[in-house]
């Protein structure tokens, strides 16, 4: 069985330099443990994350692109790992251990003769110098203590026409440290390099958060962003013997003083016994109004320069040279809106023709320069990918499979849907986030192609509807052809959806503003918040996604007395059904709504601690419930053919024939009933069916009621955590059923079940699947080749494509 990624979803790690723009085109960033490898121009105006990469345990700080195909990350786990990339992941993982705590800073830079020098700064206070050979052979050449200051940037440059690296990094006590490095015979045949403190560049007012170096001639210049809203420009230029003799006359000379000449202050440092370097600070650039996390030089084939800054301010800047080399604002890009918090970090394209910024939600964006010649101050977004930046929790497909939604701790649920382009491979992208709340996100069920109802960590069940902005722009981008429910709908209902202040429902939008209502009381008052329609010919930015695109509140259904946990709807959306947290019978019961008129039909008793999770059959006739009670219930329609009859508990399982002796964590049914699944801590996954040769006796005498074990698959050591049927059978005649499971430890495996037998067709590990919890998992329904859904607690949503072989 052949398995391939078709889409992978997850946010940027909320850290300073998290990413990086390399050289052969491709973004690499951190994704909770993991290193996300994107190509922001896939399909040439698309966006797809490719692979990612798993070798830390803990999340992912800083990552930085050596070359095309070598890049370094630092994470909390105190390791940095070098990676060695082919086309399709990793070729090699090499890992620098000898960190006391977390990195948070890395770099490298490679000599005339083909080693690699590295450092890396760690929040055990010591920055180490590493060194890799041709052969991949590392070994640690230096260790600079601190003295009890952090490190937040660090760079290592190559002298210019020189083999000797200069090491930079900013600390917390507000100045950027230059070391040199020093080279000390220790033979005839080898000799070794040491670096030492030639210069503290002092002149901040805070915090140094950004460095990056470039070389400009025979000169290099170290540009530092800080929080004091400030970037200084420092010049590292080479001096002769002869020069440094007469910049140390001229100091005793002060005539110049007396004829009023204006001199920059020069630093003169050696390097080694026979180089002096003169550095002096050459600008100094104000032009934002928040902390800089970010700076990045770029050099054009002209050999003109330009640097980028992000800030927490909400903008990027692209600053250039005038003729009388006076630096001024080229390109100011941002100002997004919503609840941001600003940029962590920005970077150029290597061609400096696209730049990228990353934010506080864990974002991208990415702006492209216009080609017109005429048009080179014009930049315009580009198309992205990103995803939540906490656990995603819950995922389900809309009913034919025109979408995928989820929710997540991050406390947004979002909507997954493809972009169809002419003569051009699909790409999947986030449509819409329905919601954005102030509660961590448990749980969702879809009623409907545009009807909802999520549960978050809150008493309440809150019930959405799409707007007609969304539906319009939805058709357009997916090419849904027959819409017929939105077709029913378009006419009636609101625009959009907008968040008062201090509120966490969405209002309703039905009146779009005219011309002279546009600079109305409402959104000069609360901009942030104001509803705007957009018509979409490609796939929202960020800042889209986060102020348009939300749906409007239906609904709120009171009624538990805990946090939701989990939510189920019938195939025909008509009940809902819910449950809470739990540590008793009366808390356990379920809930089942009538989303005709939002009122409760019944409640159903049969657990006594949480229900993780809920099943209605395919046909509606029964509801199955797991619980961390270790056991499992069926409660059966009592009127089959009247859709609002009540539920009654028909067969249950106990401590004598329950077969979990842990928490069951996950349940699911065959697309035509035959069987439900049940999957627990104790790494069983059992299939159950109704018995035809079960006696009205036998099964009176037991709690099953007929119900019996047809095959238990054991895994030993892992906890199933999440199981799905897939929508048909490999083969109908042989009735041979797919299942997928997903486990504590990330990993996803895919078993043919057939008369009782488990085969396994199918092992993902943890670069293709999840490198934390798998949460939740689904088949697609409505397509004819197979494709699964996933998410966890690593932030990942992926899709996947099935094939047999």
């Amino acid at each position: 069985m052949q398995v391939t990624n078709l889409y992978t979803s997850v946010a940027c790690n909320r850290t300073t330099e998290c990413a990086d723009w390399g050289p052969g085109g491709l973004i690499a960033y951190g994704a909770c443990n993991a290193v996300a490898v994107l190509d922001p121009r896939y399909n040439g105006n698309s966006a797809k994350i490719l692979f990612t990469l798993v070798e830390h345990t803990k999340r992912v700080n800083t990552v930085k692109w050596l070359d095309e195909y070598q890049l370094i990350s630092g994470a909390d786990d105190g390791n940095a790992v070098l990676w060695q990339l082919d086309d399709l992941g990793a070729e090699k993982r090499l890992l620098l251990k000898g960190h006391e705590s977390g990195v948070n800073a890395v770099d490298g830079v490679r000599r005339p003769t083909g080693v690699w020098l590295l450092a890396t700064a760690a929040a055990d206070n010591s920055i180490k110098v590493w060194q890799m050979q041709p052969n991949n052979d590392i070994s640690c050449l230096q260790t600079i203590q601190l003295a009890g200051g952090f490190c937040f940037s660090l760079r290592l440059k190559l002298l210019p026409k020189s083999e000797q690296v200069f090491l930079a990094f900013s600390s917390d006590d507000e100045t950027v440290s230059l070391y040199a490095e020093q080279l000390e015979v220790a033979n005839s045949e080898t000799s070794a390099s040491r670096f030492e403190l030639v210069h503290k560049l002092s002149g901040h007012e805070d915090w140094v958060r950004a460095l990056d170096f470039v070389y400009d001639g025979d000169d290099m210049l170290l540009a530092s962003g800080s929080q004091d809203n400030f970037i200084r420009l420092w010049r590292i230029a080479p001096r002769s013997e002869q020069q440094v003799c007469e910049n140390r006359m001229d100091i005793l000379d002060f005539s110049a003083a007396d004829s009023g000449e204006i001199r920059v202050e020069e630093k003169i440092v050696q390097v080694g016994k026979q180089s002096w370097y003169a550095v002096s600070l050459e600008s100094v650039l104000y032009g934002h109004e928040g902390w800089i996390y970010g700076v990045h030089w770029h050099k054009n084939a002209d050999e003109e320069l330009r640097l980028l800054s992000a800030s927490i301010d909400k903008t990027v800047i692209v600053w250039a040279p005038t003729e009388e080399g006076v630096w001024l604002e080229q390109v100011r890009v941002g100002e997004v809106g919503g609840n941001s918090m600003g940029f962590f970090g920005g970077k150029f394209a290597h061609d400096g023709r696209s730049i990228m910024a990353h934010s506080y939600q864990g974002g991208f964006h990415i702006w492209n320069q216009s080609e017109e010649p005429q048009q080179q101050q014009l930049w315009t977004p580009n198309v992205i990918v990103g995803g939540h930046y906490g656990q995603v929790r819950d995922l389900a497909w809309e009913h034919e499979g025109a979408y995928l939604m989820t929710v997540s701790a991050d406390q947004t649920t979002r909507l997954h849907a493809p972009w169809l382009q002419a003569n051009k491979s699909t790409t999947w992208h986030e449509l819409a986030r329905p919601q954005v709340h102030g509660y961590d996100m448990q749980t969702l069920a879809l009623l409907s192609r545009y009807k909802f109802a999520s549960g978050a960590e809150e008493k309440i069940v809150r019930t959405f509807q799409a707007p007609a902005n969304f539906i319009e722009n939805f058709r357009h981008i997916s090419g849904l052809q027959q819409d017929a429910a939105g077709d029913a709908l378009l006419d009636s209902l609101p625009k959009g959806a907008s968040v008062p202040s201090l509120g966490l429902s969405n209002k309703a939008v039905y009146k779009v503003e005219t011309e002279s209502e546009k600079n109305s009381t409402a959104k000069n008052e609360y901009p942030d918040n104001y509803f705007v329609p957009i018509t979409l010919q490609t796939p929202p930015q960020e800042e889209t996604l986060m102020q348009n695109t939300l749906w409007p509140e239906l609904q709120k259904l009171y009624g538990h007395g805990y946090e939701l946990y989990a939510l189920a709807a019938t195939p025909d959306g008509q009940l809902l059904a819910s449950t809470c947290r739990a540590s008793n019978a009366e808390h356990a019961q379920i809930i089942i709504w009538n989303t005709a008129n939002w009122k409760q039909l019944q409640k159903l008793s049969g657990h006594q601690l949480t229900v993780t999770q809920l099943r209605f059959s395919p046909d509606a006739r029964y509801l199955l419930s797991v619980s961390r009670d270790r056991r499992w219930s069926l409660y059966e329609r009592q009127q089959i053919e009247e859709p609002l009859s009540n539920y009654a508990l028909v067969a249950n399982s106990d401590k004598s024939n329950g077969v979990h002796t842990r928490i069951i964590w996950s349940c699911d049914w065959s697309h035509d009933g035959k069987y439900f699944a049940t999957s627990s801590r104790d790494g069983k996954v059992v299939a159950w069916t109704k018995s035809e040769q079960a006696t009205e006796q036998s099964a009176a005498t037991s709690s099953l009621n007929g119900w019996q074990a047809a095959g238990t698959l054991e895994l030993k050591n892992e906890s199933i955590t999440a199981i799905s049927f897939a929508q048909r059978c490999l083969d109908e005649q042989a009735q041979i059923y797919l299942l997928a499971l997903g486990t504590e430890s990330g990993i996803i495996k895919i078993y043919q079940f057939t008369h009782g037998k488990w085969q396994l067709r199918c092992d993902l590990n943890k670069d293709s699947a999840h490198h934390l919890t798998v949460k939740r998992l689904q088949f697609r329904p409505g397509q004819l080749q197979l494709q699964l859904a996933s998410c966890g607690e690593d932030h990942l949503v992926r899709i996947y494509d099935i094939k047999q072989t």
